[in-house]
């Protein structure tokens, strides 16, 4: 039905369609953009310039759509996120861009990232020293997954996208992207265990 809308009302269903995926899009830009960019540049305008390669993109896609819309989009966003960060990072390209691999794009590298979120998820604010200590162990620990783990979980679990959509951006089918995304859980719990003062998180509830 969505592609649908896009080959019936041209830019004008685009429009419509983008809104319609705006949120998950802009989840998926505040989560990868490099924090040195956050002074210049927020989500809107990276999804301004996504939207607008997108209606130049629109013909040749509803004419031959190898990708459901919103992977399709989320692509185009992606891009437009890295492009950016090579653009605006120039004098520092190859640590903007350290993580372009598999076409999504970001700036820190995934395992500190994933570290701060679930550190920064049990810790209170006023424990800011205990919580970057254990971050920066938690983020040691992570780098020992494999690199298409980390990702899954990034996809999963704080992109929020479903098993489908993982296995069309990841380029794997879908029986695979699940199947890393419960041994990457196995994992990361694991690794979890090792670490001082953050058994609490194994009882963490992943959505599967």
């Amino acid at each position: 039905d969505v592609l649908q809308r896009l080959r019936c009302d041209g830019d004008q269903g685009l429009a419509a369609v983008f809104a319609q995926y705006r949120d998950r899009l802009e989840r998926m830009v505040a989560l990868r953009m490099d924090p040195r960019l956050r002074g210049r540049l927020d989500p809107a305008d990276v999804l301004q310039e996504a939207y607008l390669d997108a209606s130049k993109r629109l013909a040749a896609y509803v004419a031959s759509p190898e990708a459901p819309v919103f992977v399709w989009l989320r692509g185009i966003a992606a891009n437009t996120l890295t492009n950016l960060h090579r653009r605006h990072l120039a004098a520092q390209a190859r640590d903007a861009t350290r993580e372009v691999s598999l076409g999504l794009g970001a700036g820190s590298t995934t395992s500190g990232w994933l570290a701060g979120q679930l550190v920064g998820s049990l810790t209170s604010p006023s424990q800011v020293a205990i919580r970057e200590e254990m971050a920066v162990q938690l983020a040691a620990a992570i780098d020992q997954m494999d690199e298409l783990d980390r990702e899954v979980l990034l996809l999963r679990h704080f992109e929020l996208l479903r098993n489908h959509e993982v296995a069309m951006i990841l380029g794997i089918s879908e029986n695979a992207a699940s199947n890393r995304y419960v041994r990457a859980l196995g994992r990361l719990r694991d690794l979890i265990a090792t670490i001082p003062g953050l058994t609490g998180l194994t009882d963490w509830k992943f959505p599967l």
